[in-house]
């Protein structure tokens, strides 16, 4: 059986052992970037001999330059190295440790990029902010290049490996640019030097129980933080018990996609995140049901170096959906890009309008004929430009003077017209002058005419329960569907829950805490950007949304929030990666250091001790939590009976119910017995009911409430 070794190759390529040819403290020339360099300065035979010359390792401002230099845009290095034998060379992985982006050349070959575009970027060009590892005890990443590539790129003899390393701006405070170059040999002969004491490759991978993805590109193509770029993809499931083999042929997908880096805080570790479009042949899109998950051609992969327990996002998606809302749909697998094992991903949904994601109306001229343009919308507070989002009228409670930022999710805001951005600014102002008004409680002109409170309730709860520190400030998504299908805001769906369920060393009292304390929804009293609006805060203010919160709570505690069913997923999740969980770790050597997020505490040294550790977080949480909930309880006992309202009474062509408990279902029947209208997920105290179709007489409106009380009325129509 064919496999891959310790290089993500396969092992049909025979290597022996690894030797290092290049180290960042071999001696090197170098350009200071105040002017372009010569155009040529990326092959071996330019004079370099007006270049100054220094040990690798060039940069400012962390205490990890060999060579010190002075502040600058960018640096230009570059070192000249020999190959006895190309033909005893299989693979190479270019390790490089950088701050902030760079582009790598092998005789002028491209063979990696992080973080800036151009074919051959200029001297002033910016690139994206990117932080440098090895300083804070972390590893350089990790750029494989195959043995079809370095037939291309490498030469017998003597050779130039060229880097530009940039900074993110003029006034950046560091620089960093540690390079090193390896060779898979595939003899016992020693040509070079040892390998660095970090240098780790996964080890063999040859199947899984997990579905394997491999994703391939066009030789010399790097995979950036867009455009997408076309590669090919194969999806390996065999189902049921059975084991997936590199060597299956793709029995799920076998096409072609786009695909991007994507994120931008996960985009800037190890481990790479990709948003991907499946296309046909033409490089259209592509709508494909995908191991149980809906047609669509839009998929994320996330990944989980950030995560050492993988189940972070998946554990959120899964209690959002159990309290009845949609959530993203998922599974786990282990991908291959460019023959390089990347280890363990979560391949997801996008968050979209679609029938199977968000389901609200579309407002595409298509499925629009009659130009309705009060929905759908999805937007979110996240990072924004000027260009896809809009301000906020009302600055946070707790925040007084700040600008809150919403952006247009989908359709984008390339995809509005004037009138549709108009539409969706004015529609949440309007809301927040509402909210923020005297009379905001009031239960016919105030904020329920805008909210659905149910989804904003689940949404607080599970944003309280895991803590996450990304719950109201960034990656937080609304939705809103067209006026005629009840077009009130819903809270969700949940998004970004890598940095939730853990303590992390932010100077923040509500998420530093060990003892299980703090309130992720007061996040303004940190030091929060992007700033999020104070919606939240607001409603706590409001006797019924907090005694609603209360009351859901500690229902679903006794159910979907049970440590035990919480556990339950949890180790089913561990079980299901066990063996998988081992490679990824020969590939990111991150168990029991503090990687991604700055987490407080000891780092468990393997992945059991990282599952042992997650239960106790969550235990600790709820029990704080259960000891501090918001609210007090709406659900009376003995002779209580709800407030209930319906009015007028007689109706025109409206009824409207009024309680003071959640108002899940109204069902509406004749004299005679027959249920004749039904209207399901209110969520709200306050419900409307169209009574246009149905003719003069009585009728009798049977009310379910969220807890399970069941209320009747009469009514007449006139």
């Amino acid at each position: 059986m064919l496999g891959v070794n310790s290089t993500g190759l396969l092992k049909g390529q025979s290597i022996n052992h690894w030797e290092t040819v290049v180290y960042n403290y071999d001696t090197w020339k170098y350009f200071i970037g105040a002017s372009e360099p010569d155009p040529l300065w990326r092959i071996l035979a330019f004079d370099d001999a007006s270049w100054a010359q220094g040990a690798g390792g060039f940069g400012y401002g962390d205490n990890d330059d060999n060579t010190t230099i002075q502040s600058c845009m960018s640096v230009y290095i570059r070192i000249k190295f020999n190959v006895n034998d190309t033909s005893e060379i299989r693979s190479a992985i270019l390790n490089i440790d950088y701050d902030d982006a760079f582009v790598a050349y092998l005789n002028d070959f491209e063979i990696a990029r992080v973080g800036i575009s151009g074919v051959h970027p200029a001297y002033n060009q910016a690139g994206n902010d990117h932080e440098a590892a090895m300083y804070r005890g972390g590893q350089p990443e990790s750029f494989q290049i195959d043995k079809n590539k370095l037939k291309i790129c490498l030469i017998q003899g003597e050779n130039i490996l060229a880097v530009q390393v940039h900074n993110s701006s003029t006034t950046s405070s560091d620089m960093t640019s540690n390079v090193y170059l390896s060779f898979g040999i595939n003899s016992t002969t020693s040509y070079y030097r040892p390998v660095p004491f970090w240098f780790v490759a996964p080890g063999d991978f040859g199947s899984s129980n997990l579905p394997i993805i491999i994703i391939n590109t066009e030789p010399g193509e790097i995979i950036m933080d867009e455009p997408k770029i076309t590669a090919d993809m194969k999806i390996i499931h065999n189902g049921g018990t059975l084991l997936n083999y590199l060597t299956n042929p793709a029995n799920i997908y076998n096409g072609k996609i786009g695909i991007e880096i994507r994120g931008r805080y996960s985009a800037s570790l190890p481990q790479k995140p990709y948003g991907i479009e499946t296309r046909d042949t033409a490089g259209n899109n592509l709508n494909i049901q995908i191991l149980g998950l809906p047609k669509e051609n839009d998929w994320i992969l996330l990944t989980n170096y950030n995560d050492k327990t993988f189940l972070r996002n998946y554990l959120a998606f899964e209690i959002f959906r159990e309290m009845g809302h949609y959530a993203p749909g998922s599974f786990f697998c282990e991908v291959v890009v460019n023959n390089e094992y990347q280890g363990i991903y979560l391949f997801t949904e996008k968050i979209k309008i679609d029938k199977n994601r968000v389901s609200i109306a579309d407002m595409n001229p298509d499925q629009n004929p009659s130009g309705d343009y009060t929905g759908g919308y999805i937007f979110k507070n996240d990072y924004y430009t000027s260009y896809d989002s809009w301000l906020s009228n009302y600055s946070p409670i707790n925040k007084p003077g700040a600008e809150v930022h919403f952006v247009y999710h989908d359709p984008d805001a390339s995809e509005l017209t004037l009138q549709q951005k108009n539409y969706l600014k004015d529609y949440v102002n309007n809301f927040e002058s509402i909210l923020y008004s005297p009379d905001f409680t009031d239960r016919i002109r105030g904020y329920l005419a805008y909210l659905d409170i149910g989804s904003f309730t689940d949404y607080f709860i599970l944003g309280e329960v895991t803590r996450n520190v990304d719950a109201y400030k960034k990656s937080r998504f609304y939705f809103k569907d067209s006026e005629s299908n009840n077009g009130l805001i819903r809270s969700g769906p949940p998004w970004d829950y890598d940095w939730a369920w853990k303590n992390i060393t932010e100077n923040c009292i509500h998420f530093n805490q060990t003892d299980g304390s703090g309130w992720a929804y007061r996040i303004n009293e940190c030091e929060a950007w992007p700033v999020p609006p104070s919606w939240e805060v607001r409603l706590m203010r409001d006797r019924n949304f907090v005694n609603e919160i209360h009351d859901r709570y500690y229902t679903l505690r006794k159910s979907i929030l049970s440590q035990s069913h919480i556990n339950h997923i949890i180790d089913s999740v561990a079980s299901l990666l066990n063996s998988a969980q081992a490679r990824h770790y020969e590939k990111w050597k991150i168990l029991g250091i503090n990687v991604g997020t700055p987490e407080s505490g000891n780092q468990p040294l393997t992945y059991s001790g990282e599952i042992l550790k997650f239960k106790s977080w969550i235990s600790t949480r709820l029990g704080w939590l259960d000891a501090n909930m918001v609210g007090r309880s709406n659900v009376k006992s003995g002779n209580y009976k709800p407030s209930c309202k319906v009015f007028p009474n007689p109706a025109g062509e409206n009824i409207y119910i009024e309680s003071d408990t959640i108002i899940s279902k109204v069902e509406l029947y004749n004299y005679s017995g027959i249920r004749i209208a039904e209207k399901t997920d209110c969520n709200d105290y306050y419900v409307k009911i169209g009574l246009h179709n149905l003719g003069s007489g009585f009728y009798i409106a049977r009310i379910y409430l969220r807890y399970g009380g069941i209320v009747t009325r009469k009514l007449l129509k006139e």
